[in-house]
Order: C-alpha cells, then structure tokens, then sequence
C-alpha cells in the first residue's frame, strides 16, 4: 500500500498512536510501507508466520484458499456498505479467527466494488459479455463469469499501467482504489453497482512475537486493537469510497447506476452459483451458515 492510503489514514496510524498513548511511549509500532518488507502481496500473511514482520496487513482474497470463510463475506448479499461489511466480519469473527495462525488485532472492510472500464460503458448484462476484468479476490471470479466476463487476477500495484494499455478491459475494486491508483485517468466509465459485497481486511500480529510481551505490554496491545480499530478501518474505507466517486466524477469519469431491473438480471445471473455453493462445507460449517454469521442470523 502507498503512504497515502486508506489502510494507513484509517488503521496504521490510529494504531500506532493509540499504542504509543496507552503505553506512555514505552510499546511503539515502526512502520514499513510501500512493501519495504516484501513486494509480494500474496506473501504477506507467510511473511508474518516467518516472523519478517511483527505485524501486517493481510488481504484475505488474495491466497483465498487459506482463509476460505473470511472471503465468503465478499458474496452477494452479505453487506452493503463499508461499516456494514465491517460489522458483518465482526459478528462472525469467532469463527474466522479459527483459520488464522495469527493473533487477529482488526477486522474489517472497504465498501462493495464498482466496475471501472476504459473503452466500453457496462449500462446492461449485455454489456459485461468478453470484457477481461481484474478482481481482487479468486472468491469473485465465479460470479464475474457468470456475468459473462473473464476475471484475472493481478496485482494492484499494476492495475493502472494495465487498464490504460488495454491489457485488461475493467477493474473490479472499491471506489476507496480510484484515488490511491489514480483509476480515474485510463477509465472512462465506473458503473456504480455489481453483484458482490466487500474485500477484507486483516490486521495480523505473529502470535509469538505476541507472547514474547510481557502481560502490561500485552494489554496496552490489546487495547490499541480489537474492535474500535475494525471500526476505524470501516469508517475511513466508506469515507473513501465516496471520496473515489467524487474524484471520478471531477475527473470527467462517466458514471453509470444501474436500474432496479437492469440490478435484478445481474443477480439472476449469479443465482446458479451462489447457490451452488451454500451447501459446501468448510470445516465444521457449510458456507450457508457462515452467511447466516455474516448476517447476525
């Protein structure tokens, strides 16, 4: 993530400061951005079990098949905001904790994606039909094929150079990724709305760097985390988002909300295989009854 991130503005730093504070300075964060520690995204989460790090960012979506029920949060459905993404995690979080081997400090999410494309306005289902499109989690990839899209998948960090040379047709991320990106220059059109809820996030702690604290240390740790931090994330990340729109709309950027019908076909195209997997088990639950946590049911 770049310094000017939302990641940083709404999680980094309200972390670091709130540890200095409750420590009195004696327990501080150091931080390395821009992948000072390791280039690779996808690493992140084995970079931390390593111990490279103490602490890192994790997004789930990217090595999905570790982290199977916190990416089912991404399915249609499930939330329709950032801060309601953000609680949905929260109130399944006993459950997704089992699949970490991390101490889990926060939780939480950016708002639903939008579809930014460069040549071709997507107003209609018809209009999806061969577009390449890059997603930010494999968990999304069965539903943007069943729009009739090809997904890929691609670091972020390319996204931009990608999309302006026509390497891809189409970006599939939160409205909070036009500004951090700058998508808002080889995008012509950003439809508003797609059939999917929101990427999350993860910040992880190496749980014996964890124990290596001394128990003060370990309850000033535990009081600069937990559940005001996921908040945080949420509420930056929503702030972001309208943000994004604001500067795609500033920039000439075409934007495009779907109609209530237009909403109903793209859903209907999903249907097959959402239902197709709610009978899937992971662990000990099926992926309906994860849902029903994401939904406080």
């Amino acid at each position: 993530m770049p310094p000017l991130s939302t990641v940083r503005s709404g999680v980094v730093i309200p972390f670091s400061e709130r540890l200095a504070q409750v420590s009195g300075g004696r327990l501080t964060a150091t931080e390395y951005m821009g992948g000072a520690l390791g280039s690779d995204p996808r690493r992140y989460y084995s970079m931390l079990l390593e111990g490279v790090a103490d602490i890192a960012m994790v997004i789930p979506g990217y090595t999905a098949v570790t982290f199977p029920r916190t990416t089912l949060s991404a399915y249609p459905g499930v939330c329709g905001s950032a801060i309601e993404c953000t609680a949905a995690l929260q109130r399944a979080g006993p459950a997704l904790e089992e699949e970490y081997e991390a101490k889990v400090l926060a939780m939480w999410s950016t708002t639903p994606p939008v579809l930014l494309t460069r040549e071709r306005p997507v107003r209609r289902l018809e209009d999806l039909q061969g577009l390449k499109l890059r997603v930010s989690s494999r968990i999304e990839m069965p539903f943007v094929e069943a729009l009739g899209a090809t997904p890929v998948m691609q670091p972020v960090s390319e996204i931009q150079q990608n999309l302006h040379t026509g390497v891809i047709d189409g970006v599939v991320i939160t409205a909070g990724g036009i500004s951090a990106y700058q998508l808002q220059e080889p995008a012509e059109y950003l439809t508003t709305w797609l059939p999917l809820s929101a990427t999350p996030f993860s910040l992880l702690m190496n749980r014996g760097a964890y124990e290596s604290l001394s128990a003060e240390e370990q309850s000033w740790l535990d009081e600069a985390s937990d559940s005001w931090l996921s908040e945080s994330g949420g509420q930056a990340y929503e702030l972001a988002g309208a943000r994004g729109l604001q500067i795609a709309r500033d920039a000439g950027v075409e934007l495009i909300d779907l109609s209530e019908e237009e909403k109903a076909r793209f859903l209907e195209a999903v249907a097959d295989v959402y239902q197709a997997q709610l009978s899937r088990r992971i662990g000990d639950a099926t992926v309906a009854e994860i849902i029903d946590l994401f939904r406080g049911n």
